[in-house]
């Protein structure tokens, strides 16, 4: 069964309050989405990388691997508006009977034990999404009022959310819906149950600025070991 590995890159860079597309940032002396490509391929060896990127930005990304001499084997893939339409391209090449791994191009600290949490689970069952508790009180805000709820019934969703293709295909048929805010909800909208495992903490989205300081210290503190 083939792999495919999606990294959805569609960042503008907004609250960053940067030109420059958030996937496209300096981190460790290179762009951000390189670093991202390096961790699966050091899990995988070898695998089917798709690229998913604004069609204004396709132009950008060569200068860059020409730049730094990136030459990973990838397929780029030209987004849509959304999310959902940018997967949905990329979904369009993927053939049945394959395993998918959908990723964010911004989360380029993910494990390799999450990685493989994800893939051995989908295999089972269909899909995984990997998952962490959390750590502080939350509150339900509503109308103007708020309530406590308990923390430990709640978890924060990560990629790679991974998923047997025909049935990530299939759910993508769906017309699109403001509330698919990523691929686990598209699935369990076509009536899927969404299966869970633990992913990793140091496995965050690089959103705002000091994200970048923090995952500079993170691929420090690794190359000490």
């Amino acid at each position: 069964m083939n792999t495919y590995i999606v990294l959805v890159a569609g960042g503008k860079g907004l609250r960053m309050k940067s030109a420059t597309p958030k996937q496209f940032l300096l981190l460790k002396g290179k762009p951000l989405v390189m670093h991202t490509f390096e961790a699966f391929s050091a899990f995988f060896g070898k695998a089917d990388f798709m690229l998913v990127l604004p069609g204004i930005e396709i132009g950008r990304w060569k200068q860059l691997c020409a730049q730094y001499n990136f030459t990973l084997s990838h397929r780029i893939v030209e987004g849509g508006p959304t999310r959902f339409h940018s997967v949905k391209n990329a979904l369009a090449a993927i053939p049945d009977k394959s395993m998918v791994c959908i990723h964010d191009a911004v989360r380029p600290l993910v494990s390799n034990e999450t990685i493989s949490n994800c893939f051995r689970t989908a295999r089972i069952h269909g899909n995984a999404i990997p998952v962490v508790p959390l750590n502080e009180s939350v509150r339900q805000v509503e109308n103007g009022l708020s309530r406590a709820v308990n923390r430990k019934h709640y978890r924060i969703v990560q990629t790679p959310q991974v998923f047997q293709s025909q049935l990530i295909k299939k759910a993508y048929l769906q017309t699109y819906r403001e509330d698919f805010t990523d691929d686990a909800v598209v699935l369990e909208s076509d009536g899927q149950p969404v299966f869970t495992v633990s992913g990793n903490v140091e496995n965050i989205k690089i959103t705002h600025p000091a994200d970048v300081a923090y995952a500079e210290a993170i691929i420090n503190k690794s190359r000490e070991h």
